[in-house]
């Protein structure tokens, strides 16, 4: 199971996603509410897989993305937007992003996008 890092600024979504996450057990080791914080908690934690909101205050989830993998080029991103945002979330996957979840969450394809990202033999299911 992986250490994650969730990236929103939505509070009620990060909470949403962490205990989704938990009860399949994973760890979420931190959260963020923007890129900036985004970005100092993943030097600070390291986490395995960051789960990164596109839109958000101060830094979006693109720059934030950027950052990190200058930092990590072997970090392991998963974009998360609402629907209607497909060519943003085209452009972070040409930046690094490893896969990409819409809003709202389905917990299957939640679990499915992680599970991707760690076994890049599982196809895709979107």
């Amino acid at each position: 199971m992986a250490t994650i890092l969730i990236v929103d600024d939505a509070a009620f979504l990060r909470v949403m996603l962490k205990d989704l996450l938990e009860r399949a057990g994973h760890t979420v080791v931190t959260e963020a509410s923007n890129g900036v914080e985004a970005i100092d908690k993943y030097r600070a934690y390291r986490p395995e897989l960051v789960i990164l909101d596109l839109n958000m205050p101060e830094m979006g989830g693109i720059e934030a993305l950027e950052h990190i993998m200058r930092m990590d080029a072997k970090a392991k991103v998963i974009m998360c937007s609402a629907l209607g945002h497909k060519h943003l979330i085209v452009n972070s996957v040409h930046r690094g992003a490893k896969d990409y979840i819409l809003k709202p969450f389905n917990a299957d394809r939640v679990l499915s996008a992680i599970d991707r990202v760690f076994r890049p033999s599982v196809l895709m299911a979107e």
